[in-house]
């Protein structure tokens, strides 16, 4: 009898093992994608950064705007389901205006799968002639990280270096990993 349930035991460590190396397979052709649709992504919004930069008319038809609004939330919707990642609320306030230089405070909180954050960062806004840089100051990261001291010291490292790109690549990539460990170990109680 005990020879019987070690090959039961043996059997689902050999299933889970291949569910692992599945998933370690579908994880890198997700990345794969998530690089050629970030680039897609960059692509259509400097395309649409120029059209809106390049002059505006001011007499696009309402049918025109409602047309443009259906197809970014559309855009937004994908995004949301490819990357996880769907922010719950959001605030914006100005706190310094002036000719060439613009200070907001925003405050962003969402979810990632089942992990939960908060986003608090300064956004300082400087146009030269006809072009605006931006640059995040103060970024203030709250995250549900349980007791990984790795994703404390990832979320201490970009507060540092106010890299908001780097965070949400990272948080959906962990955050979709913590999942599957999650249900993992669930899998096992």
């Amino acid at each position: 009898m005990d020879n019987s349930i070690c090959q039961v035991y043996e059997d689902e460590i050999q299933s889970l093992e291949e569910e692992i190396k599945l998933l370690a397979e579908k994880y890198e052709d997700s990345q794969q994608e998530s690089t050629f649709f970030s680039d897609e992504i960059l692509m259509s919004i400097k395309s649409f950064q120029r059209e809106f930069q390049g002059g505006s008319k001011g007499h696009e038809s309402p049918s025109d705007l409602k047309a443009q609004l259906e197809s970014l939330e559309t855009d937004l919707s994908f995004l949301m389901k490819f990357t996880g990642i769907q922010f719950t609320s959001h605030s914006k306030k100005t706190v310094e205006q002036t000719r060439n230089r613009t200070v907001r405070k925003h405050r962003l909180s969402g979810n990632c799968h089942s992990l939960s954050f908060q986003l608090e960062f300064q956004l300082l806004e400087m146009q030269e002639k006809e072009n605006v840089s931006a640059v995040i100051t103060d970024l203030s990261i709250i995250m549900e990280s349980g007791e990984d001291s790795d994703v404390s010291k990832f979320v201490s490292s970009t507060e540092e270096h106010g890299n908001l790109l780097t965070f949400f690549r990272s948080l959906s990539s962990y955050a979709e990993w913590y999942e599957h460990r999650r249900c993992t170990f669930l899998h096992f109680k």
